[in-house]
């Protein structure tokens, strides 16, 4: 299938910026539960809304006006809603920017920003702390009333800048559009219908604007909605038993190591049981996207009653498809969005355009990075490959940065290697290297401190009689710790920063080449997997401050 275009008859989406920035919210029966320094605590829609217009006036008093840039700097926690929504009733455009990766006074610079709002800085200049907005919202002498009277916001008005996640170099900047924000969240409330009863669970990064728009969900489609991290998630799920959560695979993963070690039952009733009990016992459906769901994992879920739907998009398209409640194909990232178009390359590249895009290109970036990415038709070529089948579903196979190219000139797309390696229960994670070598070589996240080399070298190699010849394995690298964000093997999506890993271990990879004389023609059945240990570590967060 060469292309699939947007759907017919598409209306114009319910202006849910709009609403809540010129509508008082009077929801009083749905809450927002968040964790606070005294444990879970909830707010009223109303109070929310009550809270978000009282800190509005107090930017207000401070200077910022319609279109001027807010940052905020921070972990998840309800100040960052608070002074979201509070930029959203101004009409300023707020910046979502990771805690700790860059020097405040850098950040003010590169996006102009009128403020910027961090955790454990002192206030100076522009940058305030983030943890009196508290304060401001519950100020009573503020009259919510006083905020100055605005207009309702254009389609093409800038409502937020995005950055992306950094995984493939210096993160670029975004800014994205009214009109794609109420497009995308029409789309998916068309899929799920979320409504009374219903409490979504939002714990990956707020700075992603994408996580933001279930708050706003709630506010207009009146439900429930949670506020955690990535620390506080299996807490805050068993205070306020969510009815949706959005993942990444890494925490399904997590999820599913939990009840395998209070021995995961066969029944699949039983298991279900189980993931409700990890979960706060009250979910519908899960979500994952951002990378990758391995086939163990969504089979893990599925196969018990408890559905986890893939999706997939980009910072630069938002959601392109998602599997949802009567067009599921496991395996698949689901149908594409009615206001999408898709298209593949003569190379096979998947190319997304459509209706109301984020944008047409990067406001910030470096040099030839639009002329990349951004296509002349403002279409986005996403450099994954994929392909679509009979029935419309849309699948992921790899990126073209995936595809390593032997020095036998074979051409392999390690991510589905990868997915194999994982099934063994040695490895927690893994990334595979080889390009312009004899041979692929992983270097993996071991699920266990305490690896038994012949253990794992007679899995592989295992595995290695169940895969096509240019995909076998013929050495392994054993990490001394496990990838994870904090060292920075794992971005905050938890996907692999697979530079960094070959960086790291490059020097263990050129010794794994050095002594192991294997050469991957096709004739090389039975050769050994040699197994190793790594000398290169990465250096954690600690370690750096």
């Amino acid at each position: 299938m060469a292309e699939q275009s947007t759907g017919p008859g598409l209306t114009t989406p319910p202006d849910v910026v709009s609403t809540i920035a010129l509508t008082r919210c009077q929801d009083t029966a749905h809450q927002i539960w968040f964790r606070g320094e005294d444990g879970v605590r909830s707010l009223s829609l109303a109070e929310l809304d009550r809270g978000a217009a009282r800190v509005a006036c107090r930017l207000h008093a401070a200077g910022v006006r319609a279109r001027d840039r807010i940052g905020i700097m921070s972990r998840n926690r309800i100040e960052w809603v608070l002074l979201d929504l509070a930029a959203v009733k101004l009409g300023a455009v707020v910046a979502g920017v990771e805690p700790g990766r860059y020097e405040p006074e850098q950040v003010i610079a590169d996006f102009g920003l009128t403020l910027l709002f961090t955790e454990n800085e002192p206030e100076r200049g522009a940058v305030r702390d983030i943890g009196g907005i508290r304060g401001w919202a519950q100020d009573e002498g503020t009259d919510p009333s006083a905020l100055p009277g605005r207009e309702a916001y254009d389609p093409a008005d800038v409502f937020a800048i995005k950055q992306t996640s950094g995984s493939t170099g210096v993160p670029k900047g975004i800014e994205a559009t009214v009109a794609s924000v109420n497009r995308s969240m029409a789309a998916v409330q068309e899929m799920f219908h979320h409504g009374d009863g219903d409490n979504v669970l939002v714990f990956l990064p707020t700075r992603f604007l994408q996580q933001r728009y279930w708050i706003y969900s709630a506010l207009v489609n009146g439900h429930d909605v949670t506020l955690a991290d990535r620390v506080t998630v299996f807490e805050v799920a068993q205070a306020v038993h969510p009815t949706v959560i959005m993942g990444v695979p890494g925490f399904y993963e997590q999820v599913k190591a939990r009840v395998e070690a209070a021995g995961a039952p066969a029944d699949p009733a039983a298991r279900r049981a189980a993931v409700q009990a990890e979960l706060g016992g009250a979910v519908r459906y899960l979500w994952t996207g951002s990378a990758p769901a391995g086939r163990s994992v969504l089979d893990f879920f599925n196969d018990c009653g408890v559905p986890l739907y893939e999706g997939y998009g980009l910072n630069e398209t938002c959601i392109v498809a998602k599997n949802h409640p009567g067009a599921v194909r496991v395996g698949s990232v689901g149908k594409v969005l009615p206001h999408k178009r898709i298209r593949f390359d003569r190379d096979g590249v998947l190319i997304v355009g459509g209706l109301d895009p984020v944008n047409t290109h990067y406001t910030w970036c470096g040099p030839g990075a639009n002329e990349k990415v951004y296509l002349p038709t403002g279409e986005v070529k996403t450099f994954d490959i994929g392909h679509v089948d009979e029935d419309g579903f849309l699948y992921i196979d790899g990126r073209v940065d995936d595809i390593v190219t032997l020095s036998s000139a074979l051409n392999i797309l390690v991510p589905a290697v990868e997915e194999r390696l994982r099934e063994i229960p040695e490895i927690h994670d893994c990334a595979v290297f080889g390009d312009g070598k004899p041979f692929l070589t992983a270097v993996v996240s071991p699920a266990a401190p305490d690896t038994d080399p012949k253990s794992l070298a007679d899995a592989v190699s295992r595995l290695n009689e169940q895969l096509r010849y240019e995909q076998r394995i013929y050495a392994v690298v054993v990490a001394g710790e496990r990838f994870s964000v904090d060292n920075g093997l794992l971005n905050a999506q938890f996907k692999l920063v697979r530079a960094e890993i070959g960086r790291v271990f490059g020097e263990d990879l050129d010794l794994v080449y050095q002594k192991h004389a294997v050469y991957n023609d096709g004739s090389t059945d039975g050769a050994p997997v040699l197994v190793t240990a790594a000398v290169g570590r990465p250096r954690t967060q600690k370690a750096e401050e």
